[in-house]
């Protein structure tokens, strides 16, 4: 019998054969009796949405710094957006909409304040001490780093859920983390839904981070006109509504944007499944490519859109400024605290102690890391106001 999901409406959705279907879930890593009411994947999704580490994200931004004004995406929002496409998505190809929405909800819970400029920064921090990225930070945090839980640390997430959250891991690192680590050993690739999910995220980030760079003065729709992408709906869009403001031309060539991505991408990746034709999430698994993805035609669309983001808007001026500042806030947060861990609070001071004894300077490290990874922008600016300022 088919495995099948219940939509709000009476029309039972069957999976496709290569679907992930929680009945033949990997599991958790602490046994649970199953959920009354709803799937794994539900339980998942639910756990992740009540966590302390998803409402933070609230106050953790993308490129601006929080307080920089309340128009902007944060990564809250930026999740929420990564959700909806990738369900919607799920549901025309037929796989599980609810394992997708629980990797999309997850899948930036590891970041640190202050988007990309606070990882590179707690990066170089950690370097002699095994790193930080905020991909397997992620992970750390629904497996270690949340407290909620009386026979568990962690949220005890399902095995397929925790693939989709780490898209990307070294040989090294994957030597230490078991089962979840073996594909990266292995080559191989994830089921589809944590396939779509990092596609899914990738459209959200770069069509809505044009949308807040146009709404912040970063870019420009002169400039944007070398970009294929939105050239050639913009056109479309004054042509239809030449009377219409800047401001809701700009919501209409976004969404039509998105749309015309979304829709390259369930028709290559319908092709791609065709050809491949897995009979299960097994033989997903083990083809040499991803399944999910875009046209070349599409794919060269968005490099050319990145590349623009990247010269244009993340090295724009105003950009590098904050990224300066948060640099600055990281690293002497980090230097203070490592330094003398009676300046964090008791609870991590006892972590401290816990992993320094196990792992020695490393383990203080690491415990750092993770108090200053878990803050959102505001808390980090306060807290460096606090061990810095005088007046304070």
């Amino acid at each position: 019998m088919p495995c099948q999901v219940k939509p709000v409406s009476d029309n039972a959705i069957a999976l496709a054969p290569y679907a992930a279907c929680d009945t033949n879930s990997r599991g958790r890593q602490y046994k649970e009796p199953p959920p009354d009411y709803r799937s794994e994947y539900q339980r998942d999704r639910d756990r992740i949405v009540h966590s302390a580490a998803f409402r933070r994200l609230e106050y953790k931004t993308q490129v601006f710094v929080n307080h920089e004004g309340d128009m902007f995406r944060t990564r809250l929002t930026h999740s929420i957006e990564v959700a909806q496409i990738g369900r919607s998505i799920a549901r025309v190809l037929h796989l599980n909409e609810d394992l997708t929405e629980a990797i999309t909800l997850a899948h930036d819970l590891g970041h640190t304040p202050f988007g990309h400029a606070g990882q590179d920064a707690l990066n170089r921090c950690m370097k002699e001490y095994g790193g930080f990225e905020h991909n397997l930070q992620s992970l750390r945090v629904v497996d270690t780093l949340e407290e909620r839980y009386a026979g568990f640390s962690g949220l005890n997430l399902t095995y397929e859920t925790r693939e989709g959250i780490l898209k990307h891991c070294s040989p090294r690192v994957a030597a230490q983390l078991g089962a979840l680590g073996e594909r990266f050993l292995q080559r191989q690739q994830p089921g589809l839904e944590a396939q779509l999910s990092n596609v899914a995220d990738e459209i959200a980030y770069n069509n809505h981070d044009v949308d807040d760079g146009l709404r912040a003065g970063l870019i420009t729709i002169e400039q944007l006109d070398e970009v294929r992408l939105f050239q050639q709906q913009y056109e479309i869009v004054i042509s239809q509504y030449p009377a219409l403001t800047m401001r809701r031309i700009i919501h209409e060539v976004v969404r039509r944007m998105i749309n015309c991505q979304v829709t390259d991408l369930i028709e290559t990746s319908r092709e791609r499944i065709a050809a491949a034709n897995p009979r299960g999430i097994d033989e997903v698994r083990t083809a040499p490519a991803s399944l999910i993805g875009f046209s070349a035609t599409m794919q060269d669309f968005n490099i050319e859109l990145k590349r623009f983001l990247r010269t244009h808007m993340y090295q724009h001026y105003k950009v590098r400024r904050m990224t300066n500042k948060a640099d600055k806030v990281v690293i002497t947060l980090f230097d203070a605290f490592l330094d003398d861990l009676q300046l964090l609070p008791p609870e991590y001071q006892t972590k401290v102690i816990s992993q320094e004894q196990k792992n020695g300077i490393a383990g203080r490290a690491r415990v750092v890391a993770d108090y200053i990874a878990g803050m959102t922008d505001r808390f980090a600016i306060s807290e460096h106001v606090r061990l810095f300022d005088i007046s304070q």
